[in-house]
């Protein structure tokens, strides 16, 4: 498989090992508690912030959109968006990479782009997702005018697709609802009482096997074959199944070549997305900045080219389900945070700068208390929800990868687990048992989670310590235990099938 290279590649790939684990400080909660739980807008640096989601969420988003910079001279103001070609390249490289540890199995990401960098970025993709995971590429329609002032009017953007794992998002992937206009292409001419039908298999086809060559009697008794170099489009076989289940049409005078009926309630739930996205059918930025932005946020300037939520919803509605998760690591004014909150899927959206406070904070608060605009009577929004805003704090690490003293117990805890395990936990990680996994038992002592708060104590492992654990551990066997020191010599953690980490030298950055 062929390879894009650029100035400063190698360092690009190294840059997803060495970006620092920062800890994310819930700033405020906007709306109910218990939803804002769920749903988090995160401000600052999105490479930096996408590390310190792994421990918590690898593997676990269902869907990501994003919208980076272009890289042409005429894009948001927000971004730096006339980047070198190469900075771009090494920008998004160790974005993907993070990216992809944290898409689910069944996961798919989805990134717009336009003419600058979509070729690029779908060879940059291949190489990080594998060319077998390529799913699409669509285009939507941006914009309905036209640009006089150019050789060429551009139109569409790209969206590029493709999945964590293709075999298994194709099995999980949604069909669109079908439209009036499409069951109105179903017609009953003939008053079927299995209802309206559409023309299946009819005619003749100019490739086919021998097989498709034969006489068929019409009911008017004329006998037809196909022409020399066509043939039917049917087996012999099938047309006998078809007649027998009188699926088989010859006209109102029963002299016109057969059609085998494809009746409306046989065929799919829904309709298999399309790589044509109109206007009418996903929005365009003028109908995102002037029927929308514009009148929700009066007072705000918005991007200058904000992707419309019909847009988004119609992504969501083909690779998402209520209660899934969605990320969306290039925020911009927050489209994919509100889609996500009227549409009942759970959404992590990170943003650069203060716009993350001047634009989605203000559109999300819209959001919850009911605002009209949007996709909000498709989804039927009236309001309600909540999310909370983070910020990044310190380094989780020093610059020895030692860690800091400000990490909290369960935030220590996640680390650990996904060191050990390669997955986050589904645990609370509100106890020194941390979980089980093939047999062995996990352990972490520290911050006095034993209930004795002086320094060392209680993150200490001793005999009492280890009567204390085997108590919380629910099935005998070995165990691994993280604590400041331990007073058990050698001998005995091995008769006793113990391992023992100190904190903070056995705990390294990866």
């Amino acid at each position: 498989m062929p390879f894009i290279d650029w100035v400063n590649k190698n360092q690009a790939k190294e840059i997803p090992l060495e970006v620092p684990y920062h800890l994310l400080q819930r700033e405020k909660t906007y709306g109910d508690t218990q939803a804002a739980s769920e749903n988090f807008i995160i401000q600052g640096d999105n490479l930096l912030a996408l590390k310190s989601l792994i421990p918590f969420y690898a593997g676990q988003v269902k869907c990501i959109f994003i919208d980076p910079p272009y890289n042409t001279k005429s894009a948001f103001e927000h971004y730096d968006d006339n980047l070198e070609h190469s900075q771009w390249l090494s920008m998004m490289y160790p974005r993907l990479v993070l990216l992809r540890e944290l898409l689910a199995e069944d996961g798919s990401i989805w990134v717009t782009i336009d003419d600058n960098e979509a070729h690029y970025l779908k060879v940059l993709m291949d190489e990080v997702f594998g060319r077998k995971n390529f799913v699409a590429t669509f285009a939507w329609e941006k914009d309905k005018g036209r640009r006089n002032d150019t050789d060429i009017s551009s139109a569409h953007d790209h969206v590029i697709l493709f999945a964590r794992q293709r075999d298994v998002w194709s099995k999980t992937r949604n069909l669109l609802d079908r439209t009036p206009e499409q069951n109105a292409r179903y017609k009953n001419p003939d008053k079927d009482p299995r209802g309206p039908w559409l023309q299946g298999d009819n005619g003749t086809a100019k490739s086919g096997s021998a097989a498709q060559r034969y006489p068929i009697t019409l009911p008017s008794g004329r006998v037809v074959t196909p022409p020399s170099g066509n043939y039917w489009r049917f087996s012999q076989e099938n047309l006998k199944q078809a007649l027998a289940e009188s699926r088989v049409y010859f006209g109102k005078d029963g002299d016109r070549l057969p059609i085998i009926k494809r009746y409306l309630t046989d065929v799919q739930d829904g309709v298999v997305p399309r790589t044509w996205w109109p206007a009418e059918d996903a929005g365009s930025n003028q109908s995102a900045k002037r029927d929308h932005l514009r009148k929700l946020l009066p007072e705000i300037e918005p991007f200058s080219t904000p992707k419309p939520e019909e847009l988004i919803h119609l992504i969501f509605r083909i690779a998402t389900n209520p209660g899934d998760l969605i990320l969306d690591s290039f925020l911009g004014s927050g489209t994919a945070a509100a889609v996500a909150h009227k549409t009942g899927r759970r959404y992590i959206g990170i943003e650069m700068g203060e716009h993350a406070r001047t634009h989605c904070v203000p559109r999300l608060e819209k959001v919850i208390e009911g605002e009209s605009g949007g996709i909000s009577h498709a989804a039927n929004w009236s309001g309600g929800g909540g999310f909370s805003l983070f910020t990044l704090g310190e380094a989780a690490f020093d610059e020895q990868g030692q860690l800091t003293s400000s990490v909290r117990f369960a935030t220590l805890a996640a680390y650990i687990w996904h060191l050990e395990i390669g997955t986050p936990g589904q645990q609370d990680f509100n106890s020194p048992f941390m979980g089980e996994h093939k047999g062995t038992s996990y352990f972490l002592l520290y911050n006095g989670i034993l209930g004795d708060r002086r320094p060392a104590s209680g993150n200490v492992l001793t005999s009492a310590v280890v009567a204390m654990l085997r108590e919380l551990q629910p099935n005998p066997g070995p165990m691994v235990v993280y604590g400041e020191n331990t007073r058990l010599g050698s001998a005995r953690m091995n008769a006793e099938d113990i391992t023992f980490k100190q904190i903070p030298y056995d705990v390294k950055m990866r």
